[in-house]
This record gives C-alpha cells, structure tokens and sequence, in this order.
C-alpha cells in the first residue's frame, strides 16, 4: 500500500509553519503591539500632519499634504520588504523580529520630533519619510509573527483581533489628538510614546528565535532589490491577494486621506474643530469595525472561508464612501464614515489570514508579508496623486462626489481580484 505526500498547497501542516496553539497572554501582546504601532502610525495620517501643514503652508495646504504623504508612502513601499528580508536574516541573539521591532519605533519616533520642530514643508517631507522608514521596519517584523507563531486554524480569529488594531489605532490616535489639540508637538508625540511602550511589552513575552545562520545563504547586493519582488506569476495566489489589497486600500485611503478636508472645505468646519469631529467619526466606526473585524474572524475560521469576507466588505465600504462623498452635513459624514468602518472591519477580520495562507516561503515570512504591505502603503502615494483628478472635474477643486465614486469603484475591484485565489477557499 502507498500512500501520497500532503499537497503543500492545502496541508495546514506546511513546511516552517506553527503547530502549537497560542495563548490569549501572547495574543493581547501581539493585539497590543499592533495597536501601538498602528496609533503611532495612522495618528499623522488622519489628523496631526494635515493640520501641521495647515498652520505652516495654509495657502497650498492640500498640494504640500500631497507632497509629504507621498513621499513617506514611497519610502515605505520600497524599504518595508527591504527590512522583512534582513529580519528573517536576522541572527541576533536577541532573535530576528525583537531588534527590528525596538529600533524601528525609536527611528519612527525620531521622525515625528522632526515633524514636531518643523518650520517648513521640506522638513516635514523629511522627517514623515524617517518616521515611515522606522515604523515601517516595525511593522515588517510585527506582521511576520502571525506566520511565525500562529498555526492555521487561529489564524482567522487572530486576524480578526489583529486587523481591528489599525481602526482602534486610529481611534485612540485621534482621540490624543482631540485631548492634546492645542500642542501639535504633543499631537504628533504621544501616540509614538504609547506604540514604544506597547512594543516593549510585546518584546518581553515574545518567543522569538535568531535565523538559523547554517540554512542562510550568502547574501549580496542584489538580494536587496529581490526583497521587492514575488514573482505574481509564479504564485498566482500570491498576486491576486495583492493586488485585491492594493485595491480595496486604495478606496479606503481616499477616506483615511481626504476625510480632514471633506470636513473643513466641504462641510464648512473650522481646522481647529476638525480633530474633534474626526474622532468622533473615526469613534463610531471603530464600533461598528470592532463588531465586524472579531464576530467575523471567528466565523471565518468556523466556516473555513475567506473570499466571501473580503466580497462583502468591499461592498459595504463602498456604500459608505458614496455616502461621505454625497454629505451635505456631519451627520450624514458621520454616517458613511460609520459605514466604511463596517466594511474595513468585515475586511480585516480575514486579511492577515489570507495573507498567511498564501505565503510563498514561511521561512521568508517577514519579507513577503513585507511585500504585501506595498499593497497598504502604496495606496497612500497614489490616492493624494489620483484624487486631485476627480476633485477638479467640473469647476474649482472640491468634487468630493466624483473623488469618492472613484475610492468605492477601487474597493469593489479589490473584491473582485480575491476571487481568482485558489488556495484560500
């Protein structure tokens, strides 16, 4: 009698893949670590860089917020897989994810006390682009644990926590902004204290190990340009889950991008109001997000399926930048930022799973989930790029209508680009 080897492609049991279940003391570690950096991360995007440049450049605020988001999205996209490669290379007797995780909070710390002590826009550009390439080295090695330590069967409802921390990091972010208004310095300062402090406590209990330096090969130059790159028609599944990523976050960063903006310019707000409104929008998202992002990761792991989540996601975010984009009142913003909350929750709830599942190399996790997180900050560069396209069509520079049209457009293609995906269900 024989008997055929497990296809690697469906095995749970994967070569270089967890077994051991984990438990709840290293998943609030982890979910903590995540918040951390995602509130020290998100916290300029939504509020406290858009309103430096306002009070440093209020003529040409939205051209120079353009400028420096882009800029820092660029950074990110090309240095994020170039530290997952040397994390996993890492032999460190401290381990290969811990001394990516301590250094790059400082460095992303480092950053924003620039952006702090900046006086024009050039040092904003440069110091945004030194806070990305340090949290961003954080978060190449952070992402890589789900596959590191995380077996297949609690992956969806890690993801689910995992995932929410992007939105709550946004709510507490916010919040400090609210409560710290007055001082754009402490505006831009606090979160980064609170991401170090998490990581630290994520790094105490971390079970991390150095890469094993009798399997690695000699590396060379051009290693760091391969660290760019999974060829997507190789692994299929592994290009259509990024290109559905790049995507649906490209729609949602019209959100996360313009959503300051729609409330001073469109709705007719005072800057010094904004933080306040943003945080009471990005609150109730965060509610209806935590409900969709922790009951729908469990589901996913009960049912076994992913591709669904992602489709219905896409079509909830979508109804909810159409309505952002059609406001005439804060309620009614408030309403579609709510809605875009759901759908982003339904999303997250499976992402990192998926994500996981299709990994090319488990060894290699660090640089290719660094890989996929071009498909989060590329769309960051891009939607500042795109968006001034839609917002000029018709006369002046304020379609918001037509601007978030094209973000729903984008979420439902990043939907429809998981379907292809053949080894995740």
């Amino acid at each position: 009698m024989t008997t055929s080897p497990p296809n690697p492609a469906t095995s749970p049991a994967r070569a270089g893949q967890p077994l051991k279940p984990v438990g709840w003391g290293f998943i609030a570690a982890y979910v903590l670590g995540q918040l951390g950096l995602w509130t020290a991360l998100l916290t300029p995007v939504t509020v406290s860089i858009s309103l430096k440049i306002s009070d440093i450049a209020p003529d040409t605020k939205a051209t120079a917020l353009s400028l420096v988001l882009s800029a820092g999205a660029a950074v990110s996209m090309l240095s994020t897989p170039i530290w997952g490669n040397l994390s996993d290379r890492t032999t460190s007797r401290f381990g290969r994810r811990r001394p990516w995780l301590a250094g790059g909070v400082l460095t992303g710390t480092a950053g924003l006390l620039v952006i702090a002590m900046a006086t024009t826009v050039p040092v904003v550009v440069v110091g945004w682009c030194i806070a990305q390439a340090g949290f961003n080295a954080a978060q190449a090695a952070l992402n890589a644990i789900l596959p590191d330590q995380v077996p297949e069967e609690q992956r969806g409802r890690v993801s689910g926590f995992v995932g929410f921390t992007s939105k709550l990091g946004t709510l507490v972010g916010t919040g400090i902004a609210a409560l710290l208004g007055a001082s754009l310095g402490l505006m831009l300062l606090a979160p980064a204290v609170f991401g170090a402090i998490a990581i630290v406590v994520l790094i105490a209990v971390l079970p991390d190990r150095p890469a094993d330096r009798a399997a690695l090969g000699p590396f060379r130059p051009a290693d760091i340009l391969r660290s760019l790159w999974v060829n997507p028609f190789r692994h299929r599944d592994f290009g259509w889950a990024w290109a559905g990523r790049f995507l649906l976050f490209l729609g949602y960063s019209f959100f996360l991008t313009f959503q300051a903006y729609v409330i001073t310019d469109h709705l007719g707000y005072s800057d010094a109001q904004a933080p306040e409104l943003v945080f009471y929008a990005t609150l109730t998202a965060t509610a209806g997000g935590f409900l969709t992002a922790v009951f729908g990761g469990r589901l996913s792991d009960r049912v076994q399926r992913r591709k669904v989540f992602v489709l219905v996601a896409a079509l909830v975010m979508a109804a909810g930048l159409l309505i952002i984009g059609l406001s005439t009142g804060y309620v009614s913003f408030l309403v579609g930022a709510t809605v875009v909350g759901l759908g982003m929750g339904t999303f997250l709830a499976v992402d990192l799973a998926l994500v996981a599942r299709v990994l090319p190399n488990p060894d290699n996790a660090a640089k290719d989930m660094g890989v996929f997180q071009i498909a989060n900050s590329l769309p960051q560069s891009l939607a500042p790029l795109i968006a001034p396209l839609f917002l000029t069509l018709g006369s002046g520079d304020g379609n918001y209508p037509a601007t978030f049209l094209a973000g729903a457009v984008f979420a439902v293609l990043g939907a429809l680009a998981t379907l292809p995906i053949r080894r995740v269900p």
